[in-house]
């Protein structure tokens, strides 16, 4: 959208608007062309955020701008702020929750309804229908993106990779996460606050995801040659194995 259907849609000036950018309380638009700016959703949200707590917590530009930045202190004691915050967060990483179509996934994977079904049977996407087409989530269309390219690089079901392989990541996140949750609220209780802990939890995410990359990498490098050696064993095996009575002829 335009500045000017921003405006109309946040009640929100264009001098405010830019105020907010230069602070970088909302993410930098989107610009096809060097003079020309594309606001979406996010900027709608993270506007209104910012307007609210303005006006219902008294906040400043500054200390909402220390708060988004992880300094708790600016953050005020009352906890119903913080529904606020994580909107304004959110929107300035540009996440965006609403629905895109099926088919906008279709160049990247040919089968992504096929996919997408077959995905949402295990768990790991889903699907809702609106305005008579199938719609995902922006992360679940990424899910079906993604298994079209492992399905090009040949995990497909003639190799017994089809899309119900995608489930042992589904049930795995899942229980890392369980884990990973009680032994983080058990670890922080009674030694931080609150909000300390919120912040922790936040910006630690993408150094243990980055964590988990790693050491996810350095198991499978280390279960390769296992796995390979273990069948070639079984193979050899099979064929010294003495042939049975009344199997000859």
């Amino acid at each position: 959208m335009k500045m000017r259907d921003l405006e109309r849609r946040t009640g929100v000036g264009r001098e405010a608007v830019r105020v907010y950018l230069r602070l970088g309380l909302l993410p930098e638009p989107r610009r096809p062309k060097r003079n020309v700016a594309d606001y979406g959703e996010e900027h709608v949200r993270g506007i209104l955020a910012i307007r609210q707590l303005q006006r219902d917590r008294r906040l400043p530009l500054a200390q909402i701008k220390r708060a988004m930045e992880g300094d708790t202190l600016a953050v005020p004691s009352d906890a119903a702020v913080f529904p606020h915050l994580e909107s304004l967060v959110a929107a300035r990483l540009g996440i965006d929750n609403s629905l895109v179509p099926l088919a906008s996934v279709t160049a990247r994977n040919p089968h992504a309804e096929a996919d997408a079904r077959a995905l949402e049977r295990v768990g790991a996407v889903r699907l809702r229908r609106q305005d008579g087409e199938l719609r995902l989530s922006r992360e679940d269309a990424q899910i079906v993106a993604i298994w079209g390219d492992m399905r090009a690089l040949g995990f497909t079901e003639e190799h017994n990779l089809g899309p119900e392989f995608v489930r042992i990541y589904r049930e795995a996140a899942e229980r890392l996460a369980a884990t990973e949750v009680k032994l983080f609220l058990a670890g922080v209780q009674g030694h931080v606050g609150e909000e300390s802990a919120a912040e922790m939890a936040q910006k630690g995410m993408s150094h243990t995801l980055g964590l988990f990359s790693l050491l996810r990498m350095k198991a499978v490098l280390r279960e390769l040659p296992r796995a390979i050696e273990e069948i070639a064993a079984r193979r050899t095996a099979a064929l010294d194995a003495p042939e049975r009575p009344g199997e000859a002829g």
